[in-house]
């Protein structure tokens, strides 16, 4: 497997995740409308055009979404069993069409199932930076992990 086990973790190690994305208009139209997202700061050029920001902005929660999957091939691809939550998510500035997003992710802490002796709890902090290395997404993420395969 790509990813770590429970017990490969190490508090305070940060992924510097190698693959960078640049985010098209095509991908923020395609998502908003599949998520039935209809906010016009998104979709509309006009509408969009008259804000503070002068241009349609990239959904909050594509930007999310790509900042956590960009980080799962150097830490749990094919070693997490869910997701248990996501706390203190944030989006200190935003994304437009044509941005390109980096992903560093710090393992925060880690601690045995209390239910499951073959799985773990990991909490990351994943950060989401645009191409001038400003945060445009920050987040903490708990990951219940699959423990070593028992040899």
């Amino acid at each position: 497997m790509a990813g770590l086990y429970f017990e490969e973790f190490e508090i305070g190690h940060t992924f510097k995740h190698a693959l960078g994305r640049t985010i098209t208009e095509m991908d923020n139209v395609l998502f908003s409308t599949l998520t039935m997202n209809t906010q016009p700061l998104h979709l509309d050029a006009e509408f969009a055009a008259k804000t503070e920001f002068g241009e349609r902005l990239v959904n909050s929660l594509l930007t999310q979404g790509l900042v956590v999957g960009m980080s799962v091939t150097d830490t749990t691809l094919g070693t997490t069993i869910a997701n248990l939550g996501f706390d203190n998510v944030q989006f200190p500035k935003p994304m437009f069409h044509g941005d390109t997003l980096r992903v560093e992710t710090t393992v925060l802490g880690k601690r045995p199932s209390k239910s499951r002796p073959d799985a773990g709890i990991v909490e990351f902090e994943h950060r989401g930076y645009n191409q001038r290395g400003e945060v445009v997404c920050i987040m903490r993420r708990s990951a219940f992990m699959r423990c070593k395969p028992a040899r």
